[in-house]
């Protein structure tokens, strides 16, 4: 912002949040037009800053004004989280405008696509599926997915079984129902499977709650057989609410299972570490606490956190080869996180974020504070990120050892490059053909990725150079 704002409300200070929209037009618009693109001052929807496009930057000039320049200091009229708002805002308008320009890959089947690395098709594996959530990987060929109102199926060549009879029955209701499938990792010879799903309260006093719970069975003659229990939250904990269960499952090179649960809507419950939500968890592959665990002997809280401090992780990946832990996590209106997860680690949700409420108005004017980590890269605004996964196939041996990212509102397959804990690089490589749910790397060196709406499981395949 680089000329004068006209004002006219109050000091913003110790009032109840407003709304960003409102207040941009009320005090901003006059000189920097509606839509953001200038009028008697500059635009700010391209980027172009005088005094700094970093966020410190804009939030210093909103706050001091530039007075030699005809502009105004703000700081009596908008709060520091007011402030915070606006570069969010602003950075809304700014990707509105730099995506207008772009032009993405939107492959249909057999189309190809020319990305940075690699040239690849992507070709279709399943459809008339309802609403797939995750696969995973049988040893001989055929594929697990797993359909949110609660079905299990197989994939095989490009047939869809009947559901799995026997498996658990689910809550489903908004973002709940069964969610993620993984294999343990001596699944050949004691064939464990797990499932992650919301499951309904039985207890009268929570009869409308939910809470993410994870359990394990095997597949005899289509049906779900040995069900155990790997974590079930006590139902005091269960929320009424139809959002933020999570769930992803990983297993580590020892064989612990690490799974995510959102903070199912009620935000301050991912600092209470009484609680199961908000926290990505880790337990033995029969559920049991590892007596290493951080908080293992600590009376009164949940003894199979990991970290916490999260808000809806839906993506976790453990890489065998370096032991670093990476999750990916939805803000809200803004500050989807790509972590580094650590033992015991506070990831600062909702005392800290990069995002804003959906409404519009401010959650926290902070982003960081003392003993909470930082994103490794944290995209504002939001691309609904939701799945991960690292890549160390062989028939893209280019993309070797990047990260694999999925986008549901922004319908985007991203990859990273990844330098230790730094994201140095990340390239989309396509658009706009349905949700990205799940990506997954299999076996065969191929990149699965799982679409909603369509609803459809396709693969990148490469295509010679």
């Amino acid at each position: 912002m680089v000329t004068a704002f006209f004002f006219i409300s109050l000091a913003a200070e110790g009032a109840s949040a407003r709304n960003i929209e409102k207040l941009y037009a009320e005090q901003c618009a006059n000189c920097h037009g509606k839509d953001t693109r200038g009028g008697m001052a500059s635009s700010l929807f391209d980027n172009v800053w005088r005094y700094g496009a970093d966020d410190q930057s804009v939030a210093r000039g909103i706050r001091e004004g530039y007075p030699d320049q005809g502009m105004e200091a703000f700081k009596a009229m908008f709060s520091e989280a007011e402030i915070r708002a606006m570069v969010v805002y602003l950075r809304e308008k700014s990707d509105q405008y730099a995506r207008e320009g772009a032009k993405y890959p939107r492959p249909v089947d057999h189309q190809w696509v020319t990305s940075r690395e690699h040239k690849f098709r992507v070709e279709q594996v399943a459809e008339g599926l309802t609403t797939p959530w995750s696969v995973a990987f049988l040893p001989d060929g055929r594929i697990l997915v797993t359909e949110l109102p609660g079905a299990l199926r197989l994939i095989s060549g490009k047939q869809v079984s009947p559901p799995v009879n026997g498996t658990p029955r689910v809550r489903a209701r908004g973002q709940g129902g069964l969610l993620d499938v993984a294999l343990h990792p001596h699944f050949a010879s004691n064939g464990w499977i797990y499932l992650a799903f919301a499951h309904a309260a039985t207890n009268a006093e929570t009869a409308n709650g939910g809470m993410t719970s994870v359990v394990r069975g095997r597949l005899k003659d289509h049906q779900w057989v040995d069900e155990q229990a790997v974590f079930r939250a006590p139902e005091w904990t269960y929320r009424s609410t139809d959002i933020h269960f999570g769930s992803r499952l990983v297993f580590d090179r020892d064989n612990h299972l690490f799974f995510s649960i959102g903070e199912r809507g009620t935000q301050e419950h991912a600092q209470d570490l009484t609680r199961p939500n908000g926290k990505i968890h880790r337990v033995l592959d029969d559920g049991r606490i590892p007596p290493d665990n951080p908080f293992a002997d600590q009376p009164g809280v949940c003894r199979s956190i990991w970290s916490y401090g999260h808000r809806n992780p839906q993506g976790l990946v453990w890489d065998t080869v370096t032991g670093q832990f990476w999750g990916a996590e939805h803000g809200p209106r803004g500050g989807d996180e790509l972590n580094w997860i650590r033992k015991g680690a506070n990831y600062g949700w909702p005392r800290i974020t990069y995002g804003i409420n959906y409404n519009g108005t401010p959650i926290t004017e902070r982003t960081e504070m003392p003993g909470m980590e930082q994103p490794v890269i944290h995209w504002t605004p939001s691309i609904a990120l939701c799945s991960l996964d690292l890549y160390r196939g062989d028939k893209f041996p280019r993309w070797k050892n990047n990260l694999l990212v999925t986008a549901l509102a922004q319908e985007e397959l991203r990859r990273l490059v990844v330098i230790r804990d730094r994201v140095v690089d990340q390239e989309v490589l396509f658009k706009g053909i349905g949700r990205v749910r799940d990506v997954v790397a299999g076996p065969d060196g191929l990149i699965y990725v799982v679409l909603n709406k369509p609803d459809r499981v396709v693969r990148l395949v490469p295509v010679d150079n």
